[in-house]
């Protein structure tokens, strides 16, 4: 497989802190890259690493095949744009005006491409507005303009949907779909709305502590994200009885809840509940989601 980037056993420690510890991952060329982890798990950390803002102080990476170390990775970093925590926006110029700032420190010989780069973000209507009085989605889709200014093939987004109202996330989705799929730009993206991030990611990446835990496809998510009924009973208790003397498996929710791992004969699930005093209420088709995934492999706790 063909990656944009790589990381073998990269680390960064802050005096006793290791924000990353031995991280090793490989992004496929022409992915959505979803990163996931709790506050404080490395992925800014990673993010900057990558981005030339700060140097590890343990392993290495490559960027399109160019080791961290070698000359050439600054002109590797030329084909990537990268929007890390806040946008890096001019709020007291237009959005045009921002992108003709971003040209020139690029030494583009020509502003002809700003007006198509600015369709592509959904701001070719914002005219002399400025900056400071565009919504949040507005200035994060302004960010991402910028980032594109340089025509990279790699963008990295750090928590691009934090923040935006319902209207501004299915925006940032729609444009990261367009140019994932469109531009075949490859597309690192950390977030904490794990369910947004679903609709997404192609690939997945999730850190715990500096460290991969583990790295999969979307298919392999599916697969792994068990597939159960939810079954709504009046007693939860006595549906674990039989179950257990059914030895099937389940996970109690509360005292009428719980999650069935395994195709169940309902007549027969409910001949024997009968017996216990317990009636079923509902039986739906339930999936574990990404979140709840992400939750069985690093523990409870906030996340992001």
């Amino acid at each position: 497989m063909d990656y944009i980037l790589t990381t073998e056993n990269l680390g960064k420690q802050y005096r006793g802190f290791k924000a990353l510890n031995g991280l090793s991952m490989h992004v496929p060329k022409g992915a959505v890259y979803g990163f996931v982890g709790r506050n404080g798990a490395g992925k800014t950390t990673l993010i900057r690493l990558i981005c030339g803002l700060q140097e590890p102080t343990a392993g290495s990476f490559r960027l399109y095949g160019v080791k961290n170390t070698s000359r050439a990775i600054v002109k590797a970093r030329r084909r990537m744009g990268a929007v890390v925590e806040t946008p890096s926006i001019y709020l007291d110029m237009t959005a045009e005006d921002n992108l003709k700032q971003q040209y020139r420190v690029l030494g583009l010989p020509s502003y002809d491409g700003i007006p198509e780069l600015l369709k592509l973000v959904g701001l070719e209507n914002t005219g002399k507005k400025k900056a400071k009085n565009f919504s949040l989605g507005m200035k994060q889709r302004l960010g991402i303009a910028v980032a594109l200014a340089g025509d990279p093939d790699f963008l990295v987004l750090d928590e691009p949907v934090n923040g935006l109202d319902p209207q501004g996330i299915i925006e940032m989705r729609e444009l990261i779909l367009k140019l994932n799929r469109e531009k075949q730009i490859t597309v690192l993206i950390s977030s904490h709305i794990l369910d947004e991030l679903s609709r997404l990611a192609t690939h997945y990446g999730i850190i715990d502590g500096g460290r991969m835990v583990k790295e999969l496809s979307a298919e392999e998510l599916e697969a792994a994200c068990r597939k159960c009924m939810r079954v709504e009973v009046t007693k939860a208790s006595a549906l674990a009885r039989v179950l257990d003397g059914m030895g099937i498996g389940y996970k109690i929710l509360s005292a009428t809840k719980a999650d069935v791992f395994a195709k169940v004969n309902i007549s027969q699930l409910t001949l024997a509940l009968a017996k216990e005093g317990c009636e079923v209420l509902s039986i739906e088709e339930h999936d574990e989601s990404l979140e709840s995934y992400f939750v069985s492999l690093v523990g409870g706790g906030s996340h992001a």
